[in-house]
């Protein structure tokens, strides 16, 4: 039986993130590729959602394995390894974000209910011309709304809404209680609304 066949004696041992990891603790570097594999399209999307579509999510993602492998002898299985994974990947994106304001493309998923009133499905190539720039007038401004919202407002929504994380794990991600995270996941769904309430009222006009 290999390593990576081995549970983790500990309560989090179903979770085959922290299975790999712990065989990675015990030399088998095979399980370094499993979590690599199972984990980096989670990661591209979380620093997609958070950043928007910037250049460097590549190396970000990177950047967190990289922060992987300088655990690897301290690492304890306190929680589930998406959850300890995503801790890293929260520290890294606010480091970015304090580097650079930059706003990514227009293409990212909206949060929560805006998304299917926001975003219309036809094909602009048959609208009118001023019908596609209102849209991006709305789109662009979802975007920045949506940038606008503190760190921990945004990644709790993210990881809500998109990860679908109970709140209880996302406390441990952004070090914060299960209710503080109820609240807000809540604010931030309110600071979106009332930011973006000028073009909700337009496309009911």
């Amino acid at each position: 039986m290999g390593a990576l066949d081995q549970p983790a004696s500990t309560t989090y041992g179903a979770d085959p993130g922290v299975r790999w990891m712990v065989a990675y603790q015990q030399g088998d570097e095979a399980a370094f590729d499993a979590i690599v594999e199972a984990y980096s399209g989670q990661l591209f999307a979380l620093f997609t959602r958070f950043l928007g579509q910037v250049p460097e999510r590549e190396d970000l993602v990177q950047d967190v394995f990289l922060r992987v492998i300088r655990a690897r002898e301290r690492y304890q299985p306190q929680a589930r390894f998406s959850t300890w994974l995503y801790r890293i990947a929260f520290n890294i994106a606010v480091n970015k974000t304090q580097r650079s304001t930059e706003l990514g493309s227009l293409d990212e998923p909206l949060p929560g209910e805006l998304e299917p009133r926001l975003r219309d499905v036809g094909d602009p190539k048959h609208e009118e011309p001023s019908a596609v720039m209102e849209r991006g007038d709305v789109v662009a401004a979802v975007r920045s709304a949506i940038a606008a919202l503190p760190e921990t407002q945004r990644m709790a929504l993210i990881l809500a809404k998109y990860n679908e994380m109970p709140y209880a794990e996302i406390a441990v991600v952004l070090q914060s209680s299960e209710k503080a995270i109820k609240s807000m996941v809540h604010r931030a769904r309110e600071n979106l609304r009332v930011r973006l309430a000028p073009f909700l009222q337009q496309e009911l006009s």
